[in-house]
C-alpha cells in the first residue's frame, strides 16, 4: 500500500469520527429540547394555562381560573383526539335533518329558595324523559355529529337524533344524568363553565369531566364564569371565548368545537369572537329545533323545565317549529 492510500484511509477515518462526534451532540441536543418542551407542558398544565389562566371573572378583573373547587382542575393533559366524537364515513351528500336540541340544567329537585327552581329537573323526572325518547325511537347525538352529518353526510344513526345540552357544569349531571344515559348506551354535551357555580349547588370536578369525557360525552363551553359577554370589552370577550376553549383543549385533550352563550345573549361582536376562537359554532336559547338552514352560530334549542312528563316532552318537540331563526342578536342592553 502506498503513502497516499495510507493518507487517504486516515483521513477517511478521521471523517468517520467527525460525523459520529456531530451526531451524538445532535442527539443529546435533541434530548435537551424533549426535556424543555415537556416542561414547558408540565409547568403550563400546573399553572392552568400559563398566559392563558390570566382569564376574567367579571369581565372586568383578570384572576387565574381556579385549580380545584367549583371548576375542574389541571391534573393531567392529553393527546386531542382529532376525530371527536365522530366516528362514520362521509357519505359526501350532507343531511337534510332538523335534529332538536334539548337544554338541561341541575338533575336534582331544587333546593329551598332556589332563584330558578324550573332549572332543577329531578332525576326521576329525567329518566322518565328518556325513556319516553327512547320508545319513540330517539336517540341522542353530540354536536359534532350533527355538524358532520349536515357538512359531509356522515350517518347519525338508525332512529330520530337528538341533541342532550348540559349547562354549566354541575356536579348533578355527573351523579344523577350520568347514570341514566350509561344504561341506555346514550352521550350527551356538557357545556362547561370553568368557575363561578354557587358552592351550595357544586360544579364538577375534574375526575366528574373525565369520566363524562370517557362515557363519550362531548365536552363544550360556555366559557369562563357564565359572564354576560355582550356587555365586555375585547381583552375580556377574548378571555371568556378564545381563553376558556385553550384552557379546555389543553386540560383535557378534546376538541371543545362549540360555544354556548351564557343566559343566552350574542350580537355580532360576540359571534365573531367565537367564530375566532376557532369554535365551529354555538348554541342560544331561542327556542326552535335546529336545522341545517340555521347560522351555525345561532343553533335554537328546547329548555326542559321541571315537572315536564316523558309525554309532555315527546309533545313540546313534536310542537317545535324547525323553521327557526334565532334573531342576530339577543339580550343587548336596551333591548327587550
Amino acid at each position: 500500500m502506498d503513502l497516499d492510500q495510507v493518507q487517504a484511509r486516515r483521513a477517511a477515518r478521521a471523517r468517520e469520527r467527525q460525523a459520529r462526534v456531530r451526531r451524538r451532540r445532535a442527539a443529546a441536543l435533541g434530548a435537551v429540547a424533549v426535556v424543555v418542551a415537556l416542561t414547558a407542558v408540565i409547568v403550563i398544565a400546573s399553572s392552568g394555562g400559563g398566559d392563558a389562566s390570566r382569564v376574567a371573572d367579571s369581565g372586568q378583573r383578570h384572576v387565574r381560573a381556579p385549580h380545584r373547587g367549583a371548576g375542574p382542575g389541571p391534573r393531567r393533559t392529553r393527546k386531542v383526539h382529532h376525530g371527536s366524537t365522530v366516528t362514520g364515513t362521509a357519505t359526501g351528500k350532507p343531511g337534510t335533518t332538523p335534529v332538536p336540541i334539548l337544554t338541561y340544567h341541575v338533575i336534582a329537585p331544587p333546593p329551598p329558595g332556589a332563584p330558578f327552581p324550573g332549572l332543577y329537573v329531578p332525576a326521576n323526572e329525567f329518566a322518565a324523559q328518556m325513556a319516553a325518547l327512547k320508545s319513540a325511537g330517539w336517540h341522542p347525538v353530540t354536536l359534532d355529529q350533527v355538524k358532520a352529518f349536515w357538512t359531509r353526510g356522515v350517518p347519525l344513526g338508525p332512529g330520530k337524533p337528538v341533541v342532550l345540552t348540559f349547562d354549566n357544569g354541575y356536579h348533578s349531571q355527573y351523579a344523577n344524568a350520568l347514570p341514566v344515559l350509561k344504561r341506555l348506551g346514550w352521550v350527551a354535551d356538557e357545556n362547561i363553565q370553568l368557575t363561578g357555580l354557587p358552592p351550595s349547588q357544586g360544579g364538577l370536578t375534574d375526575p366528574e369531566v373525565r369520566a363524562l369525557i370517557d362515557a363519550g360525552w362531548e365536552l363544550d363551553t360556555q366559557g369562563i364564569s357564565h359572564a354576560d359577554l355582550v356587555t365586555l370589552d375585547a381583552a375580556s370577550l377574548h378571555d371568556q371565548v378564545a381563553t376558556a376553549r385553550q384552557i379546555l383543549r389543553q386540560r383535557y385533550g378534546v376538541p371543545v368545537n362549540w360555544f354556548c352563550y351564557p343566559s343566552g345573549h350574542y350580537n355580532a361582536t360576540v359571534i365573531a369572537a367565537v367564530r375566532a376562537a376557532g369554535f365551529v359554532g354555538s348554541t342560544t336559547t331561542i327556542p326552535g329545533i335546529a336545522s341545517p338552514a340555521n347560522d351555525p352560530y345561532r343553533l335554537p334549542r328546547l329548555r326542559v323545565l321541571a315537572g315536564t312528563t316523558g309525554p309532555a316532552l315527546l309533545a313540546e318537540i313534536a310542537s317545535a317549529s324547525g323553521d327557526s331563526l334565532p334573531p342576530a342578536s339577543y339580550g343587548e342592553p336596551g333591548t327587550t
